[in-house]
């Protein structure tokens, strides 16, 4: 099975040892960030820094300036933590140490531009703004992810690149300092948490028969009995049960559509701008109504638009089999493992897990992370792709 590392720029620039160690793992395949959510990250082994503190969304390259001049959301270039063309150095050594390199795009996970544009911003029922979710329904940032998408994905020297965020953000977010544990909102309430208000949203569910004050008004509703302590049922028959199936089936067709014409908008882009053979994967759940980085996807529809997906499996390989059943035997199944101990990963049973990903149908390996693992996790991966 093909084998792919995720990797920051700043893991790379400024090591000279990093793109051998890399390949020392026993990777074919990079897989490093061109634009990039803000973070702070862990670097164990760099000879300068131990902790790189990115402050805000980047690329983490030179944007073209002619493609974004004039327009009101654009992309930022990044401070210190990756200055300049840090992709295009990362790229250039990690190529030159055997290594096939692929981008890796964040596009609808950004604060700096919730903060900088509030109204661009998911709006939920009680008309609290997400920050570090953009709305996809709105025009002009469908225009900003898609040509972002287009850009960020297509350096030179990359092989192809993976789309994560692609989709619609929602509720769960690590901020600093976050207190947002203490009622336990279950799949079905995520999902009413995730519901979008804002002017183009609301017109969406009209559109489908729906009017948005008085879906808002039963979203409320819905939740209270949740704020005060009763359960919130997993799944979509939970969202149903609290909606109405009527109701919940006109979101979740609104939302839908939303996500696969824009998915189908990026990818697009993304092969305008390539060179022939340039690959394009979406970081990607097989439940649609689901949010996040692995965006919410019809497995069918999504292979007929991009070449494969990314598929977490810290929780085991069962969101697999969705994708692998569709029969696409070109379509890239890369099982997505966490192999940094210290953030919920098992290196040690890397290669038992790889396996049964496998059987499940995954064709290629994703490991997060090479630049935030320690040594001994490290060790743990060169053993498990040798016994692989």
């Amino acid at each position: 099975m093909k084998a792919s590392a995720f990797v920051y720029p700043w893991d790379v620039v400024g090591d000279p040892e990093a793109p051998a160690r890399i390949a020392a793992l026993g990777v074919e395949q990079v897989t490093l960030a061109a634009a990039y959510h803000s973070t702070r990250a862990l670097t164990p082994r760099h000879p300068r820094h131990r902790v790189v503190t990115a402050e805000y969304a980047a690329v983490l390259y030179p944007a073209d300036d002619a493609r974004w001049r004039g327009r009101e959301l654009r992309p930022h270039a990044a401070g210190d933590w990756a200055p300049g063309d840090a992709f295009g150095t990362a790229a250039g050594a990690l190529a030159d140490a055997g290594l096939e390199v692929h981008t890796w795009v964040v596009l609808a996970h950004n604060s700096r531009l919730g903060a900088e544009h509030p109204h661009t911003s998911v709006v939920n029922a009680y008309g609290d703004r997400y920050p570090w979710a953009p709305c996809i329904a709105q025009p002009a940032t469908r225009a900003y992810l898609t040509d972002l998408a287009a850009e960020a994905a297509v350096r030179p020297g990359a092989r192809g690149t993976e789309l994560e965020s692609l989709g619609w953000y929602g509720f769960p977010h690590l901020h600093a300092h976050d207190k947002t544990g203490g009622v336990g909102l279950g799949d079905a309430g995520q999902y009413l948490m995730a519901l979008c208000f804002c002017p183009d949203c609301r017109q969406g569910y009209g559109r489908h028969g729906l009017d948005a004050g008085d879906l808002a008004a039963a979203v409320r509703a819905a939740l209270e009995p949740v704020w005060r302590g009763a359960p919130s049922d997993g799944g979509w028959p939970g969202v149903e049960k609290l909606l109405g199936e009527e109701t919940a089936a006109a979101t979740r067709a609104w939302r839908d559509d939303t996500a696969r014409t824009l998915q189908e908008a990026a990818v697009r882009a993304v092969r305008e701008a390539a060179p022939d053979g340039f690959q394009v994967l979406l970081h990607a759940d097989p439940v649609s109504y689901h949010c996040g980085a692995n965006a919410g996807v019809d497995p069918a529809h999504v292979l007929s638009v991009a070449d494969g997906v990314v598929v977490p499996c810290a929780g085991g390989p069962g969101l697999l089999e969705p994708f692998a059943g569709q029969g696409r035997a070109d379509a890239v199944v890369a099982a997505n493992f966490t192999v940094v101990s210290g953030m919920g990963g098992s290196p040690g049973t890397l290669a038992a897990d790889a396996r049964r990903a496998r059987e499940r149908g995954a064709t290629e390996l994703r490991l997060y992370h090479a630049g935030l693992a320690s040594d001994g996790d490290l060790e743990a991966v060169r053993a498990a792709l040798a016994a692989l």
